[in-house]
């Protein structure tokens, strides 16, 4: 049987998605819970990994080694650094990065990885896909947009960081996995892609923001999963 992977980071983000499976089974391995079950009709395991790059990374592989899955989405919440973007709006990546990751000293640039790139394309089906599941969606309040997603193990809080990684990637989101869960697939030659609500602004102050809109941005990550699962 193959699923639908999705990996996520905290208990908010898992538990709106999981209100949504049917079937549930759980199955233990490495200390981390695997939640399979039905999305509507589609067949997906569930997984929190925890926060940071590294857990995000273990989990995608222990994942990719115990289940034959059709692709993987990372979801959850994020800070805009696009300041066209809004609390509750939301970004599907077209491509990924890692944004604190730099071997600009060997002549490369910022953001760089040695043997996969300066950027992480996720799988084109799937964007295509998610394109056209937007151009149909009900009129809503607030926005949903292909664009780009910046990862790196820093909770950013600073205007000046934001404006930084803005300026060099072009990205309109940061988080702490995405990039380390594409890079993990991009390996192992796994259909990736991610959704992400923005919680956040980072301002100086944001984390008291993060904690006020961490249930909305799952929950309308977990709405666009079951929207895409239909």
């Amino acid at each position: 049987m193959k699923y639908i992977g999705i990996i996520v980071a905290m208990d908010e983000e898992r538990q709106e998605i999981l209100d949504l499976m049917t079937e549930i089974e759980i199955k233990q391995i490495y200390n981390l819970r695997f939640i399979t079950g039905k999305i509507r009709k589609k067949n997906c395991v569930l997984v929190k990994s925890g926060v940071g790059k590294v857990n995000a990374a273990r989990t995608t592989q222990i994942l990719v080694d115990n289940f034959e899955l059709d692709f993987v989405i990372n979801a959850g919440a994020a800070g805009a650094i696009n300041y066209l973007l809004n609390i509750g709006d939301v970004i599907i990546a077209k491509h990924v990065i890692q944004h604190d990751f730099d071997i600009t000293a060997f002549g490369h640039s910022k953001g760089y990885i040695t043997g996969i790139g300066d950027k992480i394309i996720c799988d084109r089906e799937l964007v295509t896909a998610f394109e056209n599941m937007i151009k149909h969606m009900e009129e809503r309040m607030y926005q949903i947009k292909m664009g780009i997603v910046a990862s790196g193990d820093i909770f950013c809080t600073q205007i000046e960081m934001k404006n930084k990684i803005n300026a060099k990637f072009n990205a309109d989101v940061v988080d702490m996995e995405c990039a380390s869960i594409g890079q993990v697939c991009y390996l192992d030659d796994i259909p990736f892609i991610s959704i992400r609500c923005v919680s956040d602004i980072p301002n100086g102050k944001n984390e008291s923001t993060f904690n006020e809109n961490l249930k909305l941005a799952s929950k309308r990550c977990a709405n666009i999963i079951n929207e895409f699962c239909s």
